[in-house]
């Protein structure tokens, strides 16, 4: 169930930023933005523990920050498999949006999922 919330949390997210990036993040409509989802989380669950095992001496001089790189690979790995109805201008924008997205987990979890447990 938390794994389709997080889904459906990303593509909401997908759908604000080709809204408001317009000429940096281009999307067909909400399916697209599901499928890009569902296809990120796969990413993210097979080749991101590569990528971070290859990467682990950066991510540790880093102090962990490489990981924003590694999650901008999976956004450009998505865009490409995606196709023409998900589109990421380029590795620096995919690297912001990995930020944002971050940020926007991040409080998400902090905020409403933390207070919904806390109330049970």
């Amino acid at each position: 169930m938390r794994w389709i919330i997080g889904c459906l949390i990303n593509a909401v997210l997908f759908m604000a930023f080709a809204g408001y990036f317009r000429e940096s993040f281009y999307l067909t409509g909400f399916w697209a933005a599901l499928q890009a989802s569902i296809l990120l989380s796969i990413l993210n669950i097979l080749v991101r523990p590569i990528l971070i095992l290859f990467t682990l001496p950066v991510t540790v001089l880093t102090m962990g920050l490489f990981l924003f790189v590694i999650n901008a690979i999976t956004l450009e790995l998505t865009d490409y498999l995606m196709g023409e109805s998900f589109e990421i201008s380029g590795f620096g924008m995919a690297l912001f949006f990995s930020v944002l997205m971050a940020l926007v987990n991040l409080f998400i979890q902090k905020v409403i999922m933390d207070s919904r447990n806390s109330k049970k």
